[in-house]
């Protein structure tokens, strides 16, 4: 018998190609991947809509600890795999699912471009 934690591991496996390339690209925005409710809802075996979870990497681990929730959970391990790994300790990220949809957001390029904004004087130059 698969448990439900191993279906969605593999939903997530599903989508994990994906999921590598808009990690790359969300060091210049925020990125957003649809995905099929039908996956979700045979590996749940049920019809259930409300799939929601925030969840920070920061340093290559994510911030809180999601004890009985198998969804969540496979999330975390799927993304722990060597390749997503590297890209994960390099930056800090932060996944929404909601509304069958994954958010991705690079938090490390976001302090990155808040650091590199100039600063802008409103003094008036005066010729001596």
């Amino acid at each position: 018998m698969i448990t439900k934690l191993a279906s969605y591991t593999s939903v997530w496996n599903k989508y994990l190609p994906a999921i590598q390339i808009l990690l790359k690209k969300s060091a210049a925005e925020d990125q957003i991947l649809g995905m099929n409710r039908t996956d979700f809802e045979t590996a749940a075996g049920i019809r259930k809509s409300g799939y929601r979870f925030t969840i920070n990497f920061v340093n290559g681990r994510p911030d809180a600890l999601f004890n009985g929730n198998e969804l969540v959970q496979s999330f975390i391990t799927v993304l722990q795999n060597d390749k997503v790994r590297e890209h994960l300790l390099k930056n800090d990220y932060s996944f929404t699912f909601t509304n069958y949809k994954l958010q991705i957001k690079n938090k490390t390029s976001q302090k990155n471009t808040a650091l590199a904004l100039p600063v802008k004087e409103d003094h008036p130059v005066t010729n001596n």
